[in-house]
């Protein structure tokens, strides 16, 4: 959707939108579709009234003035995203309806928009970077995990059941039960009410377990028999088991890549933290704070996400906010500072780049989506479509600004840091907490 921009006086912009005669006639068949659901015209069955006798019904204004209202805030933020823009209010739009649904069509957005902020010198600043290191008790955990895989089961005579063991029962209630039923205690698959009481028998034992229903129903009676109990014998470290749970030979080649993979996600984990760190100092020292329909909106992503995340996880946000014990206004308060902080991190780095000269191509657009999808080029042309292939490339471009920062500011221990930031200044006198920032190629924090 192609967009010029006009820099108007006091930071506001004028676009000028051109809507393709395509788009415009999806408007008016979506319009006139919600219209026929909705108007009765005698001798036709809602949504079923032809176009002519729809229009000659309600008049061809209205048919237009429908399809432009419902359809021009979509191209307004296309447009915002195709022009890099960051919106500070809400945009004066002005137009013209259409005279036909078959030609290409133009409106113009007066806004108001952030000010491109002055980036500090980051080749100034410190910021803390500890080296990656392996702890040995977790490559032992892992070989530890491995063995457990491969373990072979022996039956336990002389003492009751524990955690880690194998049990074979039966499950007998008013309403039927389970035999032979195989489980291993602590894995999880027992609600830990049941697992508790099946701890400690022994083979052969029965055992009458009570556990509580909701809503204060009488509780179900369950009773519970183990028939055997079985324990790991775990396989000995060495050249054998690295043969037979592995591609490795012996069982230092193993643990060398135990180690390198620990290794590589500890590297990946600190990586990020240092460029959440590095862009946090930037922001601080460019003194950039943000308000406004950006934060607004983001904020409201973030609180659907957050919502999205602990319903796929079988709660909700009132239960969230309950067991917490938070109020919806703290929660809107977190996620406003959170959306605050990335829109102000994605300034900073949008006014680097800028300065820096970095552009993206559309090959290297292109290339990173057949990187991450099988159908590429049906996935670019619905990106391109929706404007989110924009929003790619902008953010490629970010994340080059943020990889060159990271390259050029001052790494120090966090130990020297620490004792740097425990000196007394007038402005700790009243510490606050600061928000995790968005960088590119993470997610936004929830």
């Amino acid at each position: 959707m192609p967009t010029q921009i006009e820099n108007l006086p006091d930071n506001k912009v004028r676009l000028t939108v051109d809507v393709p005669k395509a788009d415009v006639h999806h408007a008016v068949e979506h319009a006139a579709s919600d219209l026929a659901s909705s108007v009765k015209i005698p001798g036709f069955r809602q949504g079923k009234v032809p176009m002519p006798v729809l229009v000659n019904r309600i008049g061809k204004e209205r048919l237009y003035s429908e399809a432009i209202e419902s359809h021009i805030s979509g191209w307004y933020s296309n447009a915002v995203a195709s022009s890099r823009i960051r919106p500070a209010d809400q945009p004066e739009l002005d137009y013209e309806l259409p005279d036909s649904e078959d030609k290409d069509w133009q409106f113009t957005a007066t806004v108001a928009v952030l000010p491109k902020p002055d980036v500090a010198d980051w080749k100034t600043l410190e910021v803390p970077y500890a080296e990656p290191e392996v702890p040995e008790d977790l490559v032992d955990h892992e070989l530890n995990v491995l063995r457990s895989t491969v373990a072979e089961l022996a039956p336990v005579e002389s003492r009751p059941a524990e955690l880690g063991d194998t049990i074979v029962l039966d499950f007998v209630t008013d309403d039927g039960g389970q035999r032979d039923y195989v489980v291993e205690l602590g894995s999880g698959r027992l609600i830990p009410e049941l697992e508790e009481q099946l701890v400690g028998m022994s083979a052969g034992e029965t055992k009458e377990i009570e556990l509580d229903r909701v809503a204060e129903e009488d509780p179900i009676k369950v009773e519970a028999v183990v028939k055997e109990i079985k324990e790991k014998v775990l396989p000995e470290l060495d050249d054998e088991l690295a043969r037979s749970a592995s591609e490795f030979n012996t069982i230092e080649e193993l643990r060398a890549d135990i180690e390198q993979r620990i290794r590589d996600q500890i590297e990946a984990e600190v990586d990020e933290a240092f460029r959440r760190a590095a862009l946090d100092r930037l922001v601080q020292a460019s003194n950039v704070q943000v308000t406004g329909p950006l934060v607004d909106a983001r904020t409201r992503t973030l609180l659907r996400e957050l919502d999205a995340v602990l319903q796929r996880s079988g709660g909700s946000l009132d239960a969230y906010l309950q067991m917490s014990g938070d109020s919806p206004e703290n929660l809107i308060a977190r996620l406003q500072e959170q959306a605050a902080a990335s829109v102000a991190g994605e300034l900073v780095l949008e006014a680097a780049a800028d300065q820096l000269g970095i552009e993206v191509s559309e090959e290297e657009v292109d290339e990173a989506f057949r990187d991450r999808f099988e159908e590429a080029d049906r996935i670019i042309e619905q990106a391109r479509a929706a404007g989110a292939y924009d929003t790619e490339r902008e953010n490629m471009r970010l994340a080059r600004a943020l990889d060159r920062i990271v390259e050029e500011v001052e790494r120090i221990p966090p130990e020297q840091a620490a004792a740097r930031e425990a000196i007394w200044t007038p402005d700790k006198e009243n510490p606050t907490e600061k928000p995790k920032l968005w960088i590119p190629g993470s997610k936004e924090p929830a």
